[in-house]
């Protein structure tokens, strides 16, 4: 049986959508870098190994920790599921790393694809799901999913809303990869 890693840092709905899909695939650990992030609350109730690692001191050395920690599980595939760090080159040379985006890349990268997206004046948006690499938000995109921007959206109910479609889209997406990967 496939392996993943999960990597999270927040409130934990995607790695809830995850927890709760229907898989053929192991969940190794939880890894977060917030020891109050909702998301271990989540993990524990599916009885989940979590893992914390809080980001104090030398990031190099909180770096080469992650890569250790996430080592000794030997995953396929690690998910980045809200999980607010840029992975180091030698992390995501090392594995197989996707992760989900608030916004139809390459358009609006970074932490505030939804903000962005409104003060562009946008008319779509959506989600994508993309291989990380050492960039922001620059890897190979894997799958998106179109949401139209209604003239009433605030950034809090678009972003609603895209969570809505982002949650489906990873559950749908993490089979997939899983069984091309050799």
């Amino acid at each position: 049986m496939k392996k993943v890693v999960i990597l999270a840092s927040g409130s934990g709905t995607l790695a809830r959508a995850i927890l709760t899909a229907n898989k053929d695939y192991e969940i190794a650990a939880l890894i977060c870098d917030r020891p109050a992030a909702k998301v271990i609350e989540v993990a524990n109730e599916f009885g989940i190994k979590v893992e914390l690692l809080e980001l104090a001191g030398d990031r190099a050395t909180w770096d080469q920790e992650l890569l250790k920690l996430v080592s000794k599980h030997q995953p396929d595939l690690v998910v980045s599921a809200g999980f607010m760090r840029i992975l180091a080159k030698e992390f995501v040379t090392t594995f197989k790393v996707i992760n989900s985006h608030p916004a139809l890349l390459p358009l609006f990268p970074g932490a505030h694809a939804v903000r962005d997206a409104l003060a562009a004046g946008a008319t779509q948006t959506g989600t994508t799901i993309h291989w990380v690499d050492e960039g922001v938000d620059t890897g190979e995109v894997i799958a998106q999913e179109r949401l139209e921007i209604t003239p009433t959206d605030t950034e809090e109910s678009l972003h609603e809303r895209i969570k809505i479609i982002e949650r489906g889209l990873i559950v749908a997406t993490i089979p997939q990869i899983l069984a091309e990967l050799k």
